[in-house]
């Protein structure tokens, strides 16, 4: 008891103390004595950035609150900096700030690391001081540990992965449960799952980051969000879904990052994957990463994607690193590592496999004229359904085999404009 009362303390700050703060603060308060066993020093956690310091946050002593950056940038006890803030400012500046000053950085705001990563990890470099970032990415998966470190020395050619765990548990429901969008949505907030506002979630965007900072990583070239093409599943409908299952496939919104000869591709998007994948059986809220190296093949990286206690975990173990650096003198391994100059290509010039649903009229010759137009624009049909037709008018179901993105874009802007094409209603690409 003696040996651990007169154990070193390294003091550390969070800035901001909602959900994931919260769980940060708990953990290092309920696991004091394992850090000390596992660290060699105790933990505290000395001050608390918030907006308003009159709230009261349940467990947490009002005495560690402040709403002035100054006391905590200036204070020369506190080491160590954890941003749970989110957003770009003042996140940005204060992490910059906090660097410059001498200060260790743990963040979990994917937002920032894939706007401004290059920016943030060059300034680490420069100040030799350590900024990481584990819990930005898929909760408490430890896939940039895994990326940066354990896969250091592989080629790696693809990461695909479910990163977003509210759009993974709305088409898990729709697909297990025969929900619409708009039911499984509303079950999701209800839940927590989703926001009030699921823009993010729901059109991609939280995903595009996260596909960002792992192609950068992975493929050692910068990677920022404005270079993902991005597709959300607001459109994607139960009759989809049980098309899907007809073609032996599910539909998951995936983030895909590919290193080819003559670019990077990176997208995400809702696409059909066969049943028998091993991203198929990823349901709920729960998120995965599957990764290709030219050495190691196929691994694959699963857990809970989210979620107070789980991301708060990823930041308290990026802790515990910071924490052995700081009393072993070495800091500053998680340094951009983009030493590469790699184009990312545009989606136009990239291939896949397509699922297109129509709405056209019942009559002779209109399979004919659409293949026409396909074979025109260089596109080939591999799968043609017809399932049903009501009031003159059949619902086709059409997977295309690999083709270039552009060449299927001039065919489906010919489309459009057919007379005997009533509606195209879906259109979802297929795993290749």
């Amino acid at each position: 008891m003696e040996e651990i009362q007169n154990t070193k303390t390294i003091k550390a700050a969070l800035l901001g103390v909602g959900t994931v703060g919260s769980g940060v603060y708990e953990l290092v308060r309920e696991r004091q004595d394992d850090f000390i066993n596992i660290c060699g020093v105790r933990i505290e956690i000395a001050k608390i950035l918030v907006r308003d310091t009159s709230k009261s946050r349940e467990g947490i002593p009002s005495s560690l609150l402040t709403d002035k950056w100054e006391e905590i940038i200036r204070d020369d006890e506190i080491s160590v900096i954890i941003e749970v803030m989110g957003g770009i400012e003042p996140a940005r500046t204060y992490i910059l700030e906090a660097m410059r000053a001498g200060k260790q950085v743990i963040t979990a705001n994917k937002d920032l690391i894939a706007e401004h990563g290059h920016e943030l990890l060059s300034t680490a470099e420069e100040m030799q001081c350590d900024l990481k970032f584990e819990a930005a990415v898929a909760g408490c998966i430890p896939i940039i540990q895994v990326l940066k470190h354990s896969m250091a020395s592989e080629d790696i050619t693809e990461i695909m992965g479910i990163v977003n765990g509210t759009t993974n548990y709305i088409l898990t429901r729709m697909t297990q449960s025969g929900l619409s969008y708009e039911e499984a949505l509303q079950e999701a907030t209800d839940l927590g799952y989703a926001e009030a506002d699921p823009a993010a979630d729901v059109d991609g965007l939280d995903a595009g980051r996260k596909i960002a900072i792992m192609a950068s990583i992975a493929f050692h070239s910068r990677v920022t969000f404005s270079d993902v093409y991005i597709e959300g599943i607001r459109k994607i409908t139960a009759k989809d879904i049980y098309y899907a299952k007809e073609f032996g496939s599910v539909i998951k919104l995936l983030g895909i990052a590919k290193k080819t000869e003559d670019g990077i591709e990176v997208k995400v998007l809702p696409i059909l994957i066969p049943k028998d994948h091993p991203l198929a059986t990823v349901n709920d809220s729960y998120n995965a990463v599957f990764v290709h190296g030219t050495a190691s093949g196929d691994t694959m990286y699963y857990g809970r994607g989210a979620g107070k206690l789980p991301t708060a975990s990823a930041v308290t173990g990026d802790l515990c690193t910071v924490v052995r650096h700081l009393t072993e003198r070495h800091n500053n391994l998680h340094v951009c590592s983009c030493y590469r100059d790699i184009p990312v290509k545009n989606i136009k010039d990239t291939c896949s496999r397509f699922f297109l649903r129509l709405q056209v009229e019942d009559r002779p010759g209109v399979l004919a004229n659409i293949s026409s137009v396909f074979g025109t624009s260089q596109v080939s049909i591999a799968q043609v359904v017809q399932k049903s037709r009501e009031n003159g008018v059949a619902e086709l179901v059409i997977i295309t085999d690999e083709v270039k993105e552009l060449y299927f874009s001039d065919a489906m802007s010919i489309l459009e404009q057919l007379s005997i094409i009533k509606n195209i209603s879906s259109l979802i690409r297929v795993y290749e």
